[in-house]
């Protein structure tokens, strides 16, 4: 059994917000940061809803400010960074000095910002989580869990890879929010997990489809693919060894990028979006529709780059990197651009 803990999670979006509620409403001390001010009065004032396919949570999270965290005077056991990848430095330098001696930090975020939060606090405190549910806010004081899983919601491990009390104890908080489990190799689920984020992310944010539509047309069924494919070279390269992912061997999408075994990936897609819901919108997409800058260097730029340094060309990476950064912020989606993706298939 565990002990309630007070809990620091830096950003109060979709992610930050169904778990920061649902770990409030199971008894912890939770207290949300964010910069968006009517979120966060909101939810002082009036709670924070948090809504699954299930049920509406009222729930009752302390909320402050970014601008008002001098005034915390009793640090946290922990802190859970749920920020976009872009902000990780700044989010885990600001928060570090509300944190217990003892504390620690667990990642939640898309990328691979484990490494960066590491180097700002030190390898011995830091955690990540690898995350499959979908969440989504588009007002304030409602967080949405928009997906329909069953199964492993949040999968913790140590940066280290080591199996520690606290990650045992961590994961066992996690039950309040949804299943989850522990992993002995953290970076190697991060990259399985930056696999599903670029095949699916990039291409809703430039479509403007939602999560299953991307899984279901052939276009984007094809490009992402060809994106899989350079996703587990460029990981196999630099030597982490990644797991099934929509219950495929990694070298099946190597496969599938070679016109072998497609019947069987797509019928895999399929059932993912069976299992994304109708209102999964991955937040790269929520993000291009609230005109935000958006996490591509963080995706497909990574891999990219990671590619580059180990000589793995990743010419679709490259090019749908290209293409959202030329289209800058702000931009309105349209299958249109694709175009230059889809003459690459040919």
């Amino acid at each position: 059994m565990y002990s309630k803990k007070r809990i620091g999670i830096m950003g109060a979006g979709g992610i930050g917000g169904v778990v920061g509620g649902l770990l409030s409403r199971a008894g912890h001390d939770v207290t949300l940061i964010d910069t968006w001010t009517e979120h966060i009065s909101q939810i002082k004032n009036f709670g924070l809803l948090v809504s699954t396919s299930e049920s509406l949570y009222k729930c009752k999270p302390e909320a402050i400010n970014l601008n008002e965290l001098q005034q915390i005077k009793e640090k946290f056991d922990l802190v859970i960074i749920s920020v976009k990848s872009y902000d990780t430095d700044w989010a885990t330098i600001a928060i570090k000095k509300y944190v217990k001696d003892e504390g620690f930090y667990i990642d939640f975020q898309n990328g691979i910002n484990d490494p960066t939060v590491a180097k700002i606090v030190g390898e011995d405190k830091t955690l990540g989580c690898i995350i499959t549910i979908s969440a989504a806010i588009y007002e304030p004081g409602i967080v949405m869990r928009t997906d329909n899983r069953k199964d492993v919601c949040f999968k913790v491990g140590e940066f280290n890879g080591s199996k520690s009390e606290r990650l045992i104890e961590f994961v066992q908080i996690m039950q309040s929010v949804g299943k989850s489990d522990f992993t002995l190799d953290l970076l190697g689920e991060r990259w399985s997990k930056l696999m599903i984020n670029c095949m699916a992310n990039p291409l809703a944010g430039l479509t403007g489809w939602g999560t299953s539509k991307v899984r279901t047309e052939p276009i984007t069924q094809n490009i992402a693919i060809q994106i899989a494919a350079e996703v587990v070279k460029v990981a196999k390269s630099s030597g982490f060894k990644m797991g099934k992912i929509m219950g495929m061997e990694p070298e099946d999408f190597i496969d599938g990028a070679k016109g072998k075994k497609l019947e069987e990936i797509k019928s895999q897609f399929l059932e993912a979006a069976n299992l994304a819901g109708s209102l999964s919108r991955p937040s790269f997409g929520q993000d291009v529709l609230k005109k935000r800058r958006t996490e591509i260097d963080y995706l497909t730029g990574y891999v990219s780059k990671i590619g580059k340094e180990n000589m793995i060309p990743t010419p679709f990476c490259n090019k749908i990197t290209d293409i959202v950064n030329n289209l800058g912020i702000g931009f309105d989606p349209s299958p249109d651009h694709l175009n230059d993706l889809e003459r690459m298939l040919s």
